[in-house]
């Protein structure tokens, strides 16, 4: 079980405008299309822990208050054959039950469904993390797994 666990499972992405975006455990990856063609020097991306703000060629792409906060000096952007802006955001606060419901606090929400598939996911990733000797990545989840799944860090081992 070499690969990271969201390439063995897949991820759970939420459509938007100018993309897609999608979370792990730690990180919220934002993946922009921008016009064929763009270079780096086109791209102003600024990361800050509660803020972002991209424009390509002076166009405004996405830009607002984050759902939740972030680690600042770990944030990246990358241009990727010269047609999309992928960029990671490392999430402050790093357990399953932070799920974020949206990338902005009140933009680019994820469906219901969506949100519910991606909730899943973080709780299989969280019960990986706590169990690194089996493979969580096929599974299925159903019950309570809102929050980050039940709690069974009390249990004795």
């Amino acid at each position: 079980m070499s690969a990271p666990f969201e390439e063995r499972s897949g991820v759970v992405p939420c459509g938007t405008p100018w993309g897609r975006w999608y979370q792990t455990l730690e990180e919220v990856f934002i993946e922009v299309q921008v016009p064929p063609g763009t270079r780096a020097k086109d791209v102003r991306c600024n990361l800050q822990s509660r803020h972002i703000a991209l424009s390509v060629r002076g166009q405004e792409l996405l830009q607002g208050k984050l759902f939740d906060s972030t680690i600042t000096d770990e944030g990246t952007w990358t241009l990727e054959d010269r047609k999309l802006i992928r960029i990671v955001l490392m999430k402050t606060n790093r357990d399953a039950g932070n799920c974020w419901t949206s990338l902005l606090e009140n933009e680019y929400a994820a469906d219901p469904w969506v949100q519910d598939q991606m909730q899943r996911k973080l709780t299989l990733e969280r019960f990986q993390r706590e169990n690194p000797g089996f493979d969580f990545s096929g599974a299925e989840i159903s019950g309570n797994y809102s929050k980050g799944g039940p709690d069974f860090s009390s249990l004795e081992k």
